[in-house]
């Protein structure tokens, strides 16, 4: 899914092509897309782009009229820019916003359909669309901090709620809680002040190390390729290659169709986490310590 950093790039790279354009017309290819009925789609149709703006991990275009079309690309969806009345064709071609100068075009990869778009009024409807949690850029120490301790849960889990924190999730938490050399299973109500610290400095550092180098590469192309494993990643997506900062492999805990990366040595004191499914399966026999692992993959 993309995340605070990747939806920077993307209004970035908007907003020097559409941004005092006039939006044309609005296709849709599914219908299932659209979420809401009033105001209608078709008054957008002919208005001016004013401005753009990120309400979490959503996208919302305002035009003439205090309108806003809000865009949530959830876990598939992409945008691609295109010349001016691109086609619509194939499964994964959703919709497609037309300008004078190109068409932005939402794909979403995968069977399911979970990528929405919003209209709506003014700034009560773009309120709606948010789900409350704080910006770590204009948040301070205290207030982020807040935020996280106002129920006892893991980091991982903590720094993933949007309505605690905006714009973070699978991915760029496993970056933070690396950099900050926190176990994502650590409780929020059991944390030393120090490593308050530096949750809240790696939060900092991290996204914005991330959003300066998508937005460079956003100056000379618009970005096509988003996506949650990058290179130069500490450990999201990287299970079973080296840590970068102590050179012992990656590991990961997976639930459901999620997964988190974490390295043992940095974040959890050398402590294997247990993973659900093998966990149970293993019982007694499941590795405590990083030594323990090595020993069971010998077997």
């Amino acid at each position: 899914m993309p995340e605070l950093p990747d939806i920077t790039a993307y209004i970035d790279a908007l907003e020097s092509r559409i941004v005092g354009q006039r939006l044309e017309r609005v296709r849709l290819a599914s219908a299932f897309l659209l979420r809401t009925v009033q105001p209608p789609l078709n008054s957008v149709e002919g208005k001016i782009v004013r401005q753009l703006r990120r309400i979490g991990k959503r996208i919302a275009m305002g035009v003439e009229g205090d309108l806003w079309l809000v865009l949530h690309l959830m876990i598939a969806g992409r945008l691609h820019w295109k010349a001016a009345g691109a086609k619509l064709s194939g499964r994964q071609n959703l919709a497609a916003f037309d300008f004078p100068n190109g068409s932005l075009v939402l794909t979403e990869a995968g069977a399911k359909r979970r990528a929405s778009l919003h209209v709506v009024l003014g700034e009560e409807g773009l309120q709606s669309m948010d789900a409350g949690g704080i910006d770590v850029f204009t948040s301070n120490f205290e207030s982020f901090q807040s935020a996280l301790m106002a129920e006892n849960r893991t980091l991982k889990r903590a720094l993933t709620d949007p309505r605690v924190l905006s714009g973070i999730g699978n991915a760029y938490s496993d970056e933070i809680l690396h950099a900050g050399q926190l176990s994502p299973i650590a409780l929020t109500h059991k944390l030393k002040p120090e490593e308050w610290q530096r949750l809240f400095s790696a939060s900092r550092q991290t996204l914005e190390f991330w959003i300066t180098r998508l937005r460079d590469e956003a100056k000379t192309a618009f970005p096509e390729k988003v996506t949650a494993f990058r290179k130069g990643m500490a450990v999201h997506g990287r299970y079973g290659e080296p840590c970068p900062r102590c050179g012992d492999k990656v590991l990961r805990i997976r639930y459901a169709d999620k997964e988190t990366n974490y390295c043992a040595r940095c974040q959890t004191g050398g402590k294997v986490l247990a993973d659900r499914g093998l966990s149970r399966l293993l019982g007694s026999d499941w590795p405590r310590t990083l030594d323990e692992l090595e020993a069971l993959k010998r077997r």
